[in-house]
């Protein structure tokens, strides 16, 4: 699994280093993972769980950045103790989540420029990536521990230097899985039964803080007499 990875890693980063660009990017975030599904519907902070991971970004444009990333924490959840539905349920998880994903990302000023004097912009980013979780207890139907998503959301950079920068990034994932929590349908002939919405599928959530450091590529002018020496 990590081995796979690694590779989407390496490919994706190498793809984007043989475009031209005038500077890469690598960052190192720390933040936390959150989930909603059957058993927590809505976003709860007491779901948060700590995750951290590595970035690398490629610069296509002055406002349009290439991404790759690999993301790694835990995710898990409990029944609400004020739905009393919930509480004879009373099903909870806990597993951890590794997470490879490529995108773009939509820089909303120009914040290299120093004519404009910028230290800041708001961003946008999406793209595909993929996760695993590992398994906690039994399998309610056979399912792929590696699955698809959909990452995409908001944050914002602000310059500390010409090689550092600083970054807060909230993301969504959206998944096409409904056993993140291990939990989907259920069956009534089962004791203790696990039951869920089989409509409604899994999602995850990313927030993080990371510090960048840039590398300039210098491109150095052709001079004009050596066109003519042959």
């Amino acid at each position: 699994m990590k081995k796979l990875f690694l590779t989407l890693f390496v490919f994706v980063n190498g793809g984007a280093m043989a475009q031209v660009s005038y500077m890469s990017e690598v960052g190192v975030c720390l933040g936390g993972f959150n989930y909603t599904g059957d058993i927590s519907p809505h976003y709860r902070l007491v779901n948060h769980r700590l995750g951290g991971g590595l970035i690398y970004r490629s610069t296509i444009s002055r406002v349009i950045s290439f991404r790759s990333s690999l993301s790694f924490g835990a995710v898990s959840a409990k029944e609400d103790p004020a739905d009393a539905a919930a509480k004879i349920r009373n099903a909870n998880f806990s597993r951890n989540i590794y997470e490879a994903a490529v995108g773009f990302e939509y820089h909303f000023l120009d914040w290299r420029a120093d004519i404009h004097r910028l230290r800041f912009t708001p961003y946008v980013h999406a793209g595909l990536g993929v996760f695993a979780l590992n398994n906690t207890v039994a399998k309610p139907t056979e399912y792929s521990n590696v699955q698809l998503s959909i990452p995409f959301g908001v944050g914002m950079k602000y310059v500390l230097s010409p090689r550092y920068y600083i970054a807060w990034e909230f993301g969504f994932r959206k998944t096409f899985f409904d056993y993140i929590d291990n939990i989907s349908d259920g069956n009534l002939l089962y004791k203790n039964y696990r039951y869920g919405n089989p409509y409604d599928n899994d999602a995850y959530y990313f927030t993080c803080f990371s510090i960048n450091y840039t590398f300039y590529d210098i491109i150095c002018a052709v001079s004009p007499y050596k066109k003519n020496l042959f």
